[in-house]
């Protein structure tokens, strides 16, 4: 048994039930207008007992039981509302409201075909205690009907009878109007419960699979990070250790060699500084500080003409701003291809060209060095975090390179790409 998960639903149960008790209490106190004295104390206490055990029902529903178990419990609410309204007699006013109660767990527990068969048991009963009433029948031997009023009383025989059945026919006809009005209102709220459910459980995976994104992002720059210090300051130190061993070997006997490797080891020493402060300027997380695209560019152009001897040529013709994550994606991908030319091209001319388009945005950058095969480059982030970027704004990325012919990148992002409302990339 489960706790009602649904507060709604219960109090709607909570006020059901006190109509029936009600009900149930104006037929047991004595009045003469009612005729209700002659009725067995067993049977009044009985009915009680019985609406307050449909209640305490209510309080645990068995959501995670087997189907038999939920048949039988359904069942037990069938049978305790019949026994009420055969008890208490004059069953229109108390039946309805249990048979509803009954119906609403019907809801919660089974499927919409389940439901609907429930649905269809409870307006039968209804309408066979409407049947009953008419026909006089009383199984306990208390009537399940009203006296007439007076003015029916006068009727003919005739047309009271059409007008008792036409009044139990419109009754029928407004209890399954409200069956069917309760199967959609508690098949809505269920609907919505599961929506709400399904969000939750989404929005947990999201964040669940955004935190592994973010770790495993953060795995692959400490990885580059690594590779960075083994391929260039661990190459610097390892030379420079060479000098010094060297210094000191000819110290005693050729100090003109000995001042020769000191002199190569404060340049090794002074090339890794260099480079060490090259790699942490890359790890800036904002580089950009909401300045357009050719501001920044023609910053890292400047920094790039200090460093190294390659003469660089560029051109820009962006028309309208770019959004954040557009501006990102290229700045990175064209510091990623000035950090490659300077490592491995041996170039001495670079031309950047990034031109707007109708349709797109192209980045080129091409250089004169020594050029390499694509297909067989695939052990570096370099070239793979400027194709992811790339990706992930639906772009296109391609490299162009042979021996000995230089290289050439070329990037372009669709124009649609080009909204302000996105999110910025990693």
């Amino acid at each position: 048994m489960t706790k009602h998960p649904f507060r709604l639903l219960l109090y709607v149960e909570w006020v059901l039930l006190g109509i029936a008790l009600l009900s149930t209490l104006s037929f047991v106190i004595p009045n003469s207008r009612h005729h209700l004295v002659s009725h067995p104390p067993l049977f009044n206490l009985g009915a009680i007992l019985g609406i307050v055990a449909l209640g305490i029902m209510g309080l645990k529903l068995p959501f995670n039981s087997n189907k038999i178990i939920k048949v039988v419990y359904i069942t037990v609410g069938l049978g305790l509302s019949w026994l009420v309204a055969l008890l208490v007699g004059r069953g229109e006013r108390v039946f309805p409201a249990l048979l509803l109660i009954v119906v609403i767990r019907a809801c919660l527990l089974f499927p919409w075909r389940g439901r609907i068969f429930v649905a269809v048991v409870a307006y039968f009963s209804f309408f066979s205690i409407q049947i009953m009433s008419l026909m006089r029948f009383n199984p306990l031997g208390i009537g399940l009907t009203r006296p007439l009023p007076r003015f029916l009383r006068r009727l003919p025989p005739e047309e009271l009878q059409r007008v008792l059945f036409s009044f139990a026919f419109n009754s029928a006809l407004l209890f399954a109007f409200v069956l069917a009005f309760v199967l959609l209102l508690v098949g809505a709220v269920l609907a919505e419960h599961d929506s709400r459910n399904k969000l939750v459980t989404a929005h947990r995976r999201l964040r669940d699979y955004a935190l592994q994104i973010e770790n495993q992002a953060i795995l692959q720059e400490r990885n580059r990070i690594a590779r960075e210090i083994h391929d260039s300051v661990g190459h610097y130190l390892t030379a420079q250790s060479i000098q010094l061993e060297n210094t000191a070997l000819f110290l005693m006997q050729e100090p003109e060699k000995a001042d020769n490797h000191l002199a190569k080891a404060r340049k090794l020493g002074k090339e890794a500084l260099e480079n060490i402060r090259a790699s942490v300027a890359t790890l800036r997380k904002n580089p950009l500080q909401e300045r357009s695209l050719e501001t920044i560019l023609e910053r890292l152009i400047t920094d790039f003409k200090l460093n190294t001897d390659i003469t660089i040529t560029s051109k820009f013709e962006l028309v309208n701003p770019l959004a954040t994550e557009v501006t990102t994606a290229f700045y990175r991908i064209v510091q990623e291809a000035f950090t490659n030319i300077t490592k491995h091209s041996n170039a001495t001319i670079v031309e950047l060209d990034l031109q707007e388009t109708a349709v797109k945005i192209q980045l080129s950058i091409k250089d004169n060095g020594c050029g390499f095969n694509p297909t067989e480059n695939t052990t570096g982030f370099g070239l793979q975090g400027m194709q992811e970027r790339t990706e992930a704004l639906n772009g296109n990325f391609m490299v162009i390179s042979e021996y000995g012919k230089g290289c050439q990148i070329v990037v372009n992002i669709p124009l649609s790409l080009n909204d302000d409302s996105s999110p910025q990339p990693l």
